[in-house]
């Protein structure tokens, strides 16, 4: 299912859905592909409104119109079954403590866009605007409004609030999502904020140790939770980070589909990085048997591509019940023993 959000967002019912079909763009303004396939989009999407309408009801009477929630295992079950694209923001602002940031520090993201700004930080920013979806409506220029502005402020002033990560290619993907999805530069950047500074530590600084490390734990993981796979990767000498840096730097974007995504994320802010693993592990478990039949490491390399699309991964609400059924238990004692281990190796060979 390329996108959803015919329950949610700006069409209605399923004549939106012929409207979407004129448009060939989808809900959140990505151009549909030549050969995209209506027919099963429209066979899944008739299936998933209904579970979108149920979860919208529900998730109104546990919000009542409020502006904050309280972290429980009612609302982690709720946001592990979908948030509705009309309380995404909401959620994701209140989970990841992006809110809290935001109403401690007022003013701070306007003092940053006013302050000096450093002439290579905005030149390499720039060079970007240009590559972020140039596939979405929203961020060409000629849209009005055009989200490229939008997208260089919260690139900017992210860029001067963490000098030690400033920017690097990946971030104005994650940057475009929260804008699609928050429609607001202040929240997009404490978010960003919350992802890069507390959820995804060290991914994004200059010698990228975080991302790296986690990239090995999750080797480690398949080589106890799927060893047939661990053992293909090992005989054909191929390096976790060749086929999975993309899923963990990106956070999936462009690598599954965005309804997808969006699922991912809705845990990401509450649950944690862990949920990465979670969904990596689904992938590759799923996969085994293909994966294990590549006979050289282009073969693994294409393989690894192959298995972030189809029905698999384009029906998100079953996608997202295996994520917590698939990989097995997950603890985040092991993650944070596995990720020590990791972290020193890499350190002592990096030295």
């Amino acid at each position: 299912m390329e996108k959803k959000s015919q329950a949610t967002d700006r069409t209605g019912s399923l004549d939106g859905r012929a409207q979407d079909r004129v448009n060939s763009v989808d809900p959140y303004g990505f151009q549909r592909s030549k050969n995209f396939d209506y027919e099963s989009y429209e066979e899944l999407m008739s299936e998933y409104l209904v579970v979108l309408t149920r979860r919208s009801i529900k998730w109104s009477k546990l919000l009542k119109g409020k502006s904050k929630v309280q972290k429980n295992v009612k609302l982690k079950r709720y946001i592990r079954k979908g948030i509705p694209n009309e309380h995404r923001a909401l959620i994701w602002m209140a989970t990841s403590g992006a809110q809290d940031q935001l109403e401690k520090n007022p003013g701070h993201f306007q003092s940053l866009l006013g302050a000096q700004h450093d002439p290579k930080l905005v030149d390499t920013i720039c060079t970007d605007l240009n590559r972020t979806f140039p596939d979405n409506v929203q961020f060409r220029k000629t849209s009005n409004p055009c989200q490229q502005k939008a997208l260089y402020n919260v690139l900017v002033a992210y860029g001067h609030h963490n000098p030690a990560v400033g920017y690097c290619q990946g971030m104005n993907f994650i940057a475009g999502y929260l804008l699609i999805i928050t429609k607001d530069e202040e929240k997009s950047f404490w978010l960003m904020d919350a992802l890069l500074g507390r959820i995804l530590p060290d991914y994004y600084t200059p010698a990228m140790l975080g991302l790296k490390t986690d990239q090995e734990v999750l080797g480690e993981l398949v080589k106890v939770k799927i060893p047939g796979v661990w053992q293909t990767m090992m005989d054909h000498n191929v390096m976790w980070t060749l086929v999975v840096s993309r899923w963990f730097i990106c956070l999936f974007i462009d690598v599954l589909p965005v309804e997808t995504v969006l699922r991912i994320w809705d845990c990401l802010f509450y649950e944690g990085s862990k949920i990465l693993f979670r969904v990596a592990l689904t992938l590759i478990h799923h996969n085994q048997a293909l994966i294990q039949q590549a006979q050289s490491l282009p073969d693994v390399c294409q393989t690894f591509k192959q298995i972030t699309s189809g029905p698999f991964v384009e029906e998100c609400h079953a996608f997202m019940q295996k994520i917590f059924i698939e990989p097995g238990s997950l603890s985040l004692t092991t993650l944070t023993k596995l990720r020590a281990t990791c972290r020193s190796r890499l350190v002592a060979e990096e030295s």
